[in-house]
């Protein structure tokens, strides 16, 4: 990998910020002062220091993230969305390597839950590929009683608008201690990442989302330790499990 490149992607500028770097002889490669951009790096063997500090670096990051409410999903790259005065949820992830970590998928500026941050184009790819109906569960409160004959034809699939219908979703009463003090709650699994689906699913049977919060996405659930704001690493295990669908 040329060296700039690698300096780039382990969180250190642009590709001209490195270049500067690397010009102003602050850059060295196994002790070696490096001058040229272009010098190849074995980035599982070489040892790079930017003033004297080991550069870290990673192909791939993923991060679980708990996403609060009034973050957006979008990420902040070098060159792009500098001017967004909003606070973006790439920019929670504080101890980042990676300068090109995305969500995958998006939820709403209201929505809290899980969401996974990455670089891993094509894991975001499968997760999100309309073929694989890959399962979303959301913890839904409504302003108003949510029926069963309503349940039932939400849970059937529904027009919001679209071409066509909502794919057949699962809907669950969870216990008492998880129910609003008014209105009404439910888990809701549904199979496809339309524009603001779930809030227009309960909307077509006259009830409004209140509160809407993601707890899992495929094999991958939302730790109960995180707190909104909060993330971590994946473990291997989650990994793996991901890696297989």
């Amino acid at each position: 990998m040329r060296l700039d490149k690698y300096l780039a992607e382990a969180g250190c500028g642009t590709r001209s910020e490195v270049k500067k770097l690397i010009g102003s002889h602050r850059v060295s490669v196994n002790g070696q002062t490096v001058r040229d951009p272009g010098q190849k790096v074995d980035e599982n063997a070489d040892k790079v220091l930017l003033d004297g500090r080991a550069v870290r670096y990673a192909a791939f990051e993923y991060y679980m993230l708990y996403k609060p409410a009034g973050v957006i999903s979008a990420s902040r790259i070098p060159g792009d969305l500098k001017d967004l005065s909003q606070t973006c949820v790439t920019d929670l992830i504080k101890d980042r390597i990676r300068s090109d970590l995305f969500p995958v998928g998006r939820l709403d500026k209201d929505t809290e839950g899980l969401l996974l941050i990455t670089n891993d184009g094509a894991l975001a790819h499968r997760l999100l590929s309309p073929r694989k109906h890959v399962d979303k569960t959301y913890y839904t409160e409504l302003d108003g009683r949510l029926t069963k004959d309503a349940a039932e034809r939400i849970m059937a699939g529904v027009d919001i608008g679209d071409d066509k219908p909502t794919l057949p979703c699962e809907i669950e009463i969870p216990g008492a201690d998880m129910m609003p003090v008014s209105g009404s709650a439910c888990l809701i699994t549904i199979r496809e990442g339309r524009y603001h689906q779930v809030k227009r699913m309960f909307a077509a049977e006259g009830l409004t989302v209140t509160y809407l919060k993601r707890l899992s996405m495929g094999p991958l659930a939302l730790d109960h330790s995180l707190k909104p704001g909060e993330y971590r690493p994946l473990t291997e295990e989650e990994l793996y499990q991901i890696r297989k669908v």
